[in-house]
């Protein structure tokens, strides 16, 4: 069962124990999240309103499999202090990950649907991973197994999107509204996309506040504005009261870039974005400008 005792309710811990062997672990193609073994019949991830499972029936895969077919781990810097991390071929959704370096330790913020030695050697290179979380469940990715090859570097998961956890594993560290998963970085619950939606802010090298927005706050292709959706794919959008409680939450967080799960990026301004997309959004939905359609 998850770790849910008082420690990691607060929100902080830090990496023990010695890295594990890399198992073959079954992942969804569809969504790229690690599952039981056995698997299920469908993956409980895509078989939702937010996802889908493809026509042709469900398709898992095992990790060697994946390795056979020439999956690899891609690392690019964004900024000083900042990788993003992608898999090629593509697989799954086509997430970008991010690994964020403090003084302190490393954040693994999304995790990759795909793992393998090399993978682990090049985030070695970079410090190794301190602590790892996910935005929402379809960013689960591999998170067992990236903490197993990290010492059991402690998985943050939102008690509001727990159940949506299919390895379940002592090193998962419980929160609600916020987390220290290192000095200096902080996860906020949003909500919206799912329910335990969260992102995550610290302060780069130069001093600004930087936020890793996963779904919930979603940066477009015009620069300075953003988006807030239930699902992407299925294009079901949230309340005018959703998404302006949305904005609410991160209202104090101080952040002026931003960076999106699929390598969306908002280089200054991130915050006025928030606030501004999430009124213009909620004005539309709520039909105060019905008159125009």
């Amino acid at each position: 069962m998850p770790n849910t005792n008082s420690a990691a309710d607060s929100g902080s811990a830090s990496g023990r124990g010695r890295g594990a062997q890399l198992s073959d672990v079954t992942i969804c193609r569809t969504c790229g999240v690690e599952t039981t073994t056995p698997p299920p019949r469908l993956c409980p991830i895509c078989d939702d309103d937010r996802q889908w499972v493809p026509a042709s029936g469900q398709q898992w895969a095992t990790r060697d499999e994946l390795e056979a077919e020439g999956h690899s781990l891609v690392v690019k810097e964004r900024e000083p202090g900042l990788f993003a991390l992608g898999v090629e071929p593509k697989l799954g959704i086509g997430q970008t990950c991010y690994l964020v370096r403090t003084e302190l330790g490393n954040l693994l913020f999304d995790v990759p649907a795909y793992i393998d030695a090399e993978a682990v050697a090049r985030i070695r290179e970079l410090g190794g991973i301190a602590a790892i979380a996910a935005s929402h469940p379809h960013m689960f990715g591999t998170q067992v197994e990236y903490s197993a090859a990290f010492g059991d570097a402690p998985i943050f998961v939102c008690r509001a999107d727990l159940g949506w956890v299919q390895r379940t594993v002592g090193t998962i560290c419980t929160y609600y509204h916020e987390a220290t998963p290192l000095p200096g970085t902080v996860l906020r619950r949003t909500g919206g996309h799912f329910a335990g939606s969260a992102v995550a802010v610290w302060t780069a090298e130069d001093g600004a506040g930087v936020m890793l927005s996963g779904d919930s706050i979603g940066p477009v292709a015009r620069e300075g504005w953003v988006t807030f959706m239930r699902s992407f794919p299925n294009y079901l959008p949230l309340s005018a009261a959703v998404v302006r409680r949305i904005s609410a939450s991160v209202a104090d967080l101080d952040f002026d870039r931003m960076y999106g799960n699929f390598g969306q990026h908002i280089a200054t301004g991130a915050h006025h974005a928030v606030r501004t997309s999430a009124e213009r959004y909620a004005e539309w939905v709520s039909g105060e400008h019905d008159d125009l359609t």
